[in-house]
């Protein structure tokens, strides 16, 4: 019994000792890593709106899987850890030289578009991969992860492609003329549903532009046509926000142009950040016929 103990307890020590090994082909790490980042190049580009040649596509494709590559071989860490410490300087040098993105605040935020892509293509891609081998015997190798990396591309894009263009229906172009430019300036505008703002004398719908835009048309917004209006936002009881009327705006629509007259937009200098992709929130009551 207890020379038994010992071989147990000998064995077991053995076993703790051993180290495990991967055997990685590097020309199989390269292809998938490639074809990841095609992936994720395109849909990052489709998140930030920016557009690249297929040619700049491919370069920051291979560049980054020639990058993770070479992270792997590395004598620091396991193999987790060498790829999560090049995962973002890897991104920001793909991004830079696809998209021409400069700055390194740009850049990192890039790459976090770029690791968002990343978390649900591999979640997609896991989904599909354990449905397709309950058809497909074995693992499948190389091919079958191919094949659900092209499949979990295709939905997501998909899904961004439905969420852009649900975002575009609350945006429109506002045209302003401003005399003193003798002129129209162009104004991106967000539909809110939940701009209830009105004139609490005539009881017309009020809209909302960015303090940068009320001064370049600033001969539009004359005191004789001044209103105080009243407003309630989280954080604030109460407020008054300067407005003023405009004689005329046109509201770009897909099925034509919307003309109207006298409408009252109030200056807001905290509700519209400078960087926004729109410049005024429209009142839905102006969409109304």
């Amino acid at each position: 019994m207890t020379e038994y103990a010992d071989c147990i307890s000998y064995n077991e020590k053995e076993i703790r000792r051993c180290n495990v090994y991967y055997k990685l082909y590097i020309d199989s790490v390269f292809i998938l890593q490639m074809t990841t980042n095609l992936y994720l190049l395109s849909l990052a580009g489709q998140i930030m709106r920016r557009t690249a040649t297929r040619r700049r596509i491919w370069l920051g494709a291979a560049v980054g899987a020639g990058l993770s590559c070479l992270s792997l071989m590395l004598p620091v860490f396991t193999v987790g850890g060498r790829l999560l410490l090049g995962s973002v300087p890897v991104s920001m040098c793909m991004m830079c030289l696809t998209y021409k993105i400069h700055g390194m605040r740009s850049l990192f935020r890039a790459s976090l578009f770029m690791a968002a892509a990343g978390f649900f293509l591999g979640g997609v891609m896991i989904w599909i991969l354990n449905r397709l081998r309950t058809v497909v015997r074995g693992s499948g190798g190389l091919f079958l992860t191919l094949s659900a990396g092209a499949l979990s591309y295709l939905v997501l894009r998909v899904v961004l492609w439905g969420l852009m263009r649900r975002r575009e229906d609350h945006l429109r172009t506002v045209r302003i003329y401003v005399p003193s430019l003798g002129q129209e300036i162009r104004v991106k505008a967000l539909v809110d549903t939940g701009n209830h703002l009105s004139d609490p004398v005539s009881g017309m719908p009020v809209s909302v532009i960015s303090e940068r835009i009320a001064h370049c048309m600033a001969s539009c917004l004359s005191r004789e046509k001044y209103h105080a209006v009243p407003y309630q936002s989280v954080g604030m009881e109460r407020g008054i926000l300067p407005a003023y009327e405009l004689p005329e705006i046109v509201i770009e629509e897909t099925a034509g142009a919307l003309k109207r007259e006298h409408v009252i937009v109030a200056v807001c200098d905290t509700g519209i950040p400078e960087d926004s992709e729109y410049q005024m929130i429209l009142h839905p009551g102006l969409l109304e016929n």
